[in-house]
């Protein structure tokens, strides 16, 4: 092969042409190699930013459908920050996808949010919630951003602190909204209690009376027990919502309160039936209480009855008794716990449960779960007003499916219990011949009384008013036993109209009386040792019970 001739020239210039590729080509990789070490530099300098971040960060790569609808994303960048708060390594987070981790985050509907991001390139704040339980574990407050087409990052703020402080004070809200709902149906309760009780009593008064002057055998004489039977019912209603108002006028007693329970249980028995199995489990230490047995029958009796009634077929109930102490701290961490030493009284039972929604309405007077007919609402109300009268308070669990169970605490007290249960009044009620003197300002009710009291074989003064018995009191020469007076008139009260006539008779026995409250007379609802109440509306029976306990009492009561 013959090489062809190049002159010098030639090899100059192809020299020259050859120096100058190499020039270009030394260039162009210190051209890359500035570049590359430029990309290097904003990587560092990428990274830096984001590890330095105060905010959590976390970049995503999106994966879509067929549709092109994004249904899943993969975590491609992690920061410290975002390890911190989640408490998850990035080693563990990156290259993995939200559905492998995360399979719930659709149900929190967090996918769609990201999927609208993505299609619309608009950023959105999204919060996340996480609990553990029914308590809040985790709460984040989420800004999404698209980066390109398969790329969007998020910038996530831990705000647990600031969601449970809000939860807590819509809870405390909700608290002393309820608080002041039921504050404000018991005044109202309170209020029309002492015009209803009037009217009640002398319903129940004048048929009684009737029933006495009709043959058993007449058709008019089971009309008449009809609407006896109706008014003793209302009265009960009446007498319900005293107790929720926590209007109802208590004789506390020093009890134990496994001996007061177990003389219940052969009622409750009666009361729940051969299907469920009672079962009562007495503290054998229990420390005693001071409160009225009858309120305890009247808690036992509402409590069981609702007991059988969840349970709906055969079943358990369970009553049982403890002693239990408070702190300031446990109180702290439990709504509704008061510190302090306590008796429990808990009736267990399983049947239905209930869910959040009843939970909320369960101490309401009227709100029922029951069909028509079947229920008033007042046995719950009742229960949460004497516990509350009683200075204790109430704790419910319950769970759809799984039973309820309440848990009643009421104030130990220091001392010894009194023995045996109130004393049952006997069926026949003895005669009288004492003088009664009668001051009610509702006339209806003076009249009724004056004419069961003189059946009773009793000598009977009326006065309509205070300046009346006053009067009375003074120009009467013969002996007053007994003053039988409503407490709330309106000229002075029974208490101060009672002081009136003391010092002019000082033996004078009283016997106080109302369709409202004591109050007058008592302090908060709880009358003092030896002081002789009835409350309207009252039977025959008892009004003539009462007045013979008054006038056979041996000591005189207190004057103050």
């Amino acid at each position: 092969m013959t090489v062809p001739y190049r002159t010098n020239q030639e090899l100059l210039e192809e020299n020259f042409i050859l120096r100058q590729r190499n020039e270009e080509l030394d260039h162009s990789a210190s051209d890359r190699k500035r570049a590359e070490e430029a990309l290097r530099g904003d990587e560092l300098l990428w990274r830096l930013s984001i590890d330095n971040m105060i905010e959590a960060y976390a970049l995503h790569e999106a994966i879509f459908d067929e549709n092109g609808r994004m249904v899943d994303y993969r975590f491609l960048e992690f920061n410290p920050a975002a390890q911190k708060i989640s408490n998850i390594a990035r080693e563990e987070i990156v290259g993995r996808t939200a559905m492998e981790l995360y399979p719930h985050i659709v149900e929190r509907g967090l996918m769609d949010r990201y999927a609208d991001v993505m299609a619309t390139g608009i950023p959105a704040v999204i919060e996340d919630f996480y609990y553990a339980g029914d308590s809040l574990d985790k709460a984040f407050d989420i800004s999404c951003f698209r980066i390109d087409g398969r790329h969007f990052a998020c910038v996530f703020n831990d705000i647990t602190e600031r969601k449970r402080a809000e939860e807590e004070r819509v809870k405390l809200q909700d608290q002393l909204f309820q608080s002041q709902k039921m504050e404000s149906v018991g005044r109202l309760a309170g209020g029309v209690a002492h015009d209803f009780n009037n009217m009640l009593g002398v319903i129940l008064g004048h048929v009684e009376l009737a029933m006495d002057q009709v043959d058993p055998f007449q058709p008019l004489h089971a009309d008449l027990r009809e609407i006896h039977i109706a008014s003793e019912r209302s009265a009960d209603l009446t007498r319900q919502l005293l107790a929720f108002a926590r209007k109802q006028t208590v004789s506390p007693q020093v009890l134990d309160i496994n001996g007061t329970v177990a003389g219940m249980v052969k009622m409750l028995l009666r009361i729940i039936g051969e299907d469920i199995h009672l079962s009562w489990l007495p503290f054998a230490d229990a420390w005693p209480v001071k409160v009225d047995p009858l309120q305890i029958d009247q808690i036992l009796a509402n409590l069981c009855v609702n007991a059988r009634d969840a349970i709906a077929g055969v079943g358990k109930i369970t009553i049982e008794t403890g002693n239990m102490t408070f702190d300031e701290a446990y109180c702290a961490d439990h709504a509704g716990f008061v510190p302090g030493e306590y008796v429990l009284l808990a009736v267990s039972d399983n049947g239905c449960g209930m869910d959040k929604e009843i939970f909320g309405k369960l101490f309401e007077p009227f709100f029922t779960t029951k069909e028509p007919g079947k229920g008033t609402g007042l046995g719950l109300a009742t229960v949460y007003g004497i516990v509350k009268q009683s200075n204790g308070f109430v704790n419910v669990y319950s769970e759809p499916d799984q039973g309820t169970t309440f848990k009643i605490y009421l104030p130990r007290h220091i001392g010894k219990a009194d023995q045996g249960r109130t004393e049952i009044l006997p069926e026949s009620v003895s005669m009288g011949q004492e003088t009664v003197m009668v001051v009610e300002d509702e006339p209806a009710i003076l009249n009724l009384s004056k004419r069961i009291l003189q059946k009773q074989g009793y000598q009977v003064l009326v006065a309509g008013t205070p300046d009346e018995a006053i009067r009375l009191a003074e120009e009467r020469i013969g002996e007053i036993h007994l003053l039988m007076t409503d407490i709330i008139m309106p000229e002075m009260n029974g208490r101060e109209l009672a002081k009136r006539i003391l010092s002019l008779r000082p033996n004078l026995k009283r016997l106080f009386m109302s369709g409202y409250t004591a109050d007058v007379i008592a302090h908060h609802g709880v009358l003092d040792e030896g002081v002789y109440f009835i409350q309207k509306p009252f039977s025959r029976k008892d009004l003539a019970a009462k007045v013979r306990e008054a006038l056979d009492s041996e000591s005189d009561l207190d004057k103050k």
